[in-house]
């Protein structure tokens, strides 16, 4: 614990200049920068498997930064103090709002904060709806084409509409989970929730690269073909 409290007020006192009181916030998105760019060669691996649980391992080797962040900013008295503009990072919602109300200095910074982790969770369900529906579209031609390459296209089992069906919903519900994120945030001290902010819109985004790098090699393929 004290490793990592030493780390973040290090980064904070680095941006201190710059950003002022603000600098441990900062320190905190540098330090999930950090952890996200040191995860990443597991989740480009993880990505390139294209399972349902791809990616559990690296969610669950980032818990214990999470709690780690959790307890810093609820029993260490060198960060208890730092606030990002008016909420103190040790500080909850249910704090900022018996402080000034929902539109007060405090509660302004929450619905900043709810308002990043909304757009990044609705981003989330939309690309993931997309993909959806795109893979359930795409599953009966390939698995004809699989079929018909072994030459027993007869003994080759094929979804029914009914397992389409079932892989959209599930492909539609699954990002709605991000939602959850906005729960958490309400709930736990504000530097968990920033940490959990910076993490989501991470994922989004790096799925989202990953998924453009995996979509342009056929098409880098077939112009080198042509070529």
């Amino acid at each position: 614990m004290s490793a990592f409290t030493r780390l973040v007020a290090e980064l904070g006192r680095f941006l201190e200049p710059a950003l002022a009181e603000s600098a441990t916030a900062a320190a905190i998105v540098l330090f999930t920068v950090l952890v996200r760019l040191a995860l990443h060669p597991l989740n480009r691996t993880a990505f390139k498997g294209a399972t349902p649980a791809a990616g559990c391992l690296p969610v669950l080797l980032q818990l214990p930064v999470f709690f780690l962040m959790y307890q810093a900013f609820t029993t260490s008295e060198e960060l208890l103090g730092h606030r990002l503009f008016a909420a103190p990072l040790g500080g909850t919602w249910a704090g900022a709002l018996g402080d000034g109300g929902l539109f007060g200095a405090q509660g302004l910074v929450y619905l900043v904060l709810f308002a990043v982790i909304a757009a990044v969770a609705a981003w989330s369900t939309v690309r993931g709806r997309r993909a959806a529906a795109a893979a359930a579209a795409a599953s009966v031609p390939a698995v004809r084409a699989k079929a018909a390459a072994r030459g027993s296209a007869a003994g080759m089992p094929e979804l029914t509409a009914e397992q389409q069906e079932a892989m959209r919903r599930l492909g539609g519900v699954l990002p709605l989970l991000s939602f959850g994120t906005l729960v958490t945030a309400a709930v736990v001290p504000l530097a968990a929730g920033l940490y959990l902010a910076a993490t989501t819109a991470w994922s989004v985004a790096e799925r989202a690269w990953l998924e453009h790098r995996r979509d342009r090699r056929p098409a880098a393929a077939g112009a080198a073909a042509a070529g």
